[in-house]
């Protein structure tokens, strides 16, 4: 296949110039006063599960209210259960963006977003939104959700395995639908973990302590406890930094004006350089034209690394992205001591509701026109393009190979439909595919994940000898020296009834380094808050 420009997609790595040595003493210190439930024994669950769900208010400021008083009425009558998780809930009979409730917490940390694509793309990315213990489960549509502090994280430095992912599940329940667990997973576990990625681990998921839930039509303010006594977080220590974490809640939300404040670039660098870029693509189409080569396609990644003269807040950033998300999904997540990571990704990796589960094929790029019969013509042209239709079959087919030979689908075949179309962005359109099937358990939600990750569409394929080349030529070759961290890794959440993940890509890390000494002399600031920025190519061989 001819080398080709893909998609822009943003990461943000840390430069050279900039060291903060007190970080990583701040990140050891929060640690200590969590919960890692990565450490528990998975295959015993907890023993207390429960959402309770208290009358509507109409404000924010009420529903705080309603629920610490409703904690402290817990607080008095604590569960026998030496492990649990318990969910309070109080509706609020109004619509509030959740990303403006998130921007009014003054960067409590650790701290999470996720927002759904629109209804038109056929994606239902959060159902099931009222209390599980209703005979009804249909409720208002679940927009967007906010989360700070962690009732319970999960984090190791090994790859996610199936024992991690049961740990995940032995804190959620069908019965509570909207305890879930949010975050991501890296792209390659296998590789070494970069400082500006250490605070993700290999997978980074939290169950919030405090959760604001944008509805249709209303919202919901939700604090969530959790304890395991195994795990020497007792109930009096998780009461205790629950307290300190209500504390900081604001009720006095702003809704925020979506638009980034003009900043300066002080310098940028890009890694590898032009050079290198060329020589790396160049090999890749010599080791694909071999003809002892099984490599048929591999994405190749570019990283610019930028400062800028003035902060860059992440959730402001990502409240302009969800401008232009339309038929995307918006996410953050922030773990202590640790940049934003945020993104405006239109790929899904899968959805799973109950034993029902459906994936995406998303491949070839065009850019759109103002003028509506240009637009048409673009459309065609990439419809009927030999080189992306080549491209989009490998990805189309690879998910289906994948559904089907690993026996997790009930039926013989995986239903596609559409076989394929255009999925059209405010700015580029895709070709694109549904593919959906049955499970024979939802145990096998593992499985899916496992399989579906890395997408030929971000790696390369066929799957593992794509994967090899790129780490191959970022150990031997030093022309990818840069950690893609969670970049175009699966992205989302895990619940009691469905869970959704996203591929991580068009994304940034962000984080402000504040009284830091740069040391590019041709832009010194000593003293001046500076933001670190990287914008990552990516390109199809």
């Amino acid at each position: 296949m001819a080398a080709a420009a893909r998609s822009v997609a943003w990461l943000r790595t840390e430069g050279e110039s900039v060291k903060c040595s007190h970080v990583h003493l701040a990140h050891q210190q929060r640690c200590r006063v969590s919960m890692n439930g990565c450490e528990g024994e998975s295959r015993i669950g907890v023993g207390t599960i429960h959402t309770r769900t208290f009358p509507a208010v109409p404000t924010p400021a009420l529903a705080m209210d309603r629920l610490n008083s409703a904690f402290a009425s817990l607080i008095s009558n604590p569960p026998p259960s030496s492990s649990g998780i318990i969910r309070l809930q109080v509706p609020i009979q109004q619509q509030i963006e959740a990303i403006s409730w998130l921007n009014a917490q003054h960067q409590i940390l650790p701290r999470c977003f996720f927002s759904g694509r629109s209804q038109s793309t056929g994606s239902d990315l959060f159902l099931d939104s009222t209390n599980g213990d209703c005979q009804n489960p249909a409720g208002p549509e679940l927009v967007s959700v906010a989360g700070v502090g962690s009732a319970v994280f999960f984090r190791q430095c090994h790859p996610f395995s199936l024992d991690d992912w049961k740990c995940i599940k032995r804190f959620l329940s069908k019965d509570c639908p909207l305890i879930r667990a949010y975050g991501a997973i890296r792209f390659d576990a296998r590789t070494n973990i970069s400082s500006e990625w250490e605070g993700f681990g290999s997978f980074y998921f939290m169950v919030p302590q405090v959760e604001f839930d944008e509805l249709e039509g209303s919202s919901m303010l939700a604090t969530t406890i959790a304890w395991d006594d195994t795990l020497l977080w007792t109930w009096r220590k998780a009461v205790d930094m629950l307290q300190a974490t209500l504390c900081k809640i604001s009720s006095i939300i702003t809704k925020l004006r979506k638009f980034v404040p003009e900043t300066f670039i002080l310098g940028n660098n890009h890694v590898p350089s032009k050079i290198y870029w060329d020589i790396a693509v160049k090999r890749a189409l010599q080791t694909i034209n071999r003809s002892n080569s099984g490599l048929v396609k591999v994405v190749l990644a570019r990283s610019s690394r930028l400062v800028t003269t003035t902060d860059i807040d992440p959730i402001v950033w990502l409240a302009c992205l969800q401008v232009e998300g339309k038929n995307a999904y918006q996410f953050c997540l922030q773990p202590p001591d640790a940049p934003a990571f945020i993104g405006n990704t239109p790929e899904q990796l899968f959805h799973r509701k109950r034993l029902n589960v459906c994936s995406e094929a998303l491949a070839g790029t065009r850019a759109r026109s103002g003028s509506k019969a240009l637009d048409l013509q673009i459309e065609h042209d990439l419809l009927f393009s030999p080189k992306d239709d080549l491209e989009f079959t490998i990805v189309r087919e690879h998910i289906r190979r994948k559904l089907e030979a690993s026996n997790l689908v009930i039926c013989n075949m995986v239903l596609v439909e559409p076989k394929k179309a255009i999925r059209k962005l405010p700015r580029v359109q895709h070709l694109y595919a549904q593919l959906s099937g049955r499970l024979r358990s939802e145990d096998d939600e593992f499985d899916i994940l496992s399989s579906l990750h890395p997408s030929p569409a971000v790696c390369g394929f066929p799957t593992e000898e794509a994967r090899k080349f790129i780490a191959e030529t970022a150990c031997k070759t030093f022309l990818e020296m840069f950690d893609r961290g969670m970049f175009a890794g699966p992205v989302g959440w895990f619940g009691g009834r469905e869970s959704e993940f996203a591929v991580g890509i068009r994304s940034a890390l962000v984080k402000k380094f504040s009284k830091c000494l740069s040391l590019d002399t041709e832009n010194a600031n000593m003293g001046l808050p500076t933001e670190k920025i990287s914008l990552q190519r990516e390109e199809i061989i």
